[in-house]
């Protein structure tokens, strides 16, 4: 069974290449890449703070809000820059006084657009049955010259 980068299910992900590829450091390329995320998605998203935190073994949370999750997961060289809904305790109890899921999904059908615009430079296309996963460079990607 093959295997691809992991992501929180039902999130809206924009992915990119971790390396390109010539003899880079991986680990300065992630680090970069995590503080790229950090300052890009707070001046997008003012609401953002920062967290650090994990959901499983390979999402990590790099920035919270009320409603949200601004997160990364890597797998061989491919970096999924995630959002997603909010899915810790303290989320469900506030959502069980004053409900959250509605507005937390109708901001993240606000912000998706413009998320993928900010970080994606990957699009799947789709997976082949044993579970890898097919991408093309995006758009946006294709008409800067990346």
């Amino acid at each position: 069974m093959g295997r691809s980068v992991s992501y929180p299910i039902g999130s809206v992900v924009a992915f990119r290449l971790l390396d390109d590829g010539e003899d880079a450091d991986v680990d300065w390329a992630y680090e970069c890449l995590v503080d790229e995320i950090i300052d890009t998605a707070k001046a997008a998203f003012p609401s953002f703070e920062r967290f650090d935190g994990w959901r499983g073994r390979e999402n990590r949370i790099l920035l919270r809000n009320g409603f949200a999750d601004c997160g990364i997961s890597t797998y061989c060289g491919l970096a999924a820059i995630w959002l997603a809904e909010r899915d810790d305790s303290q989320y469900w109890e506030a959502d069980f006084y004053i409900p959250r899921t509605a507005r937390a999904r109708h901001w993240l059908a606000q912000v998706s657009g413009r998320f993928i615009d900010l970080f994606g430079e990957l699009r799947m296309v789709g997976r082949f049955s044993n579970g890898e996963a097919i991408f093309e460079r995006s758009r946006s990607a294709c008409a800067i010259g990346s």
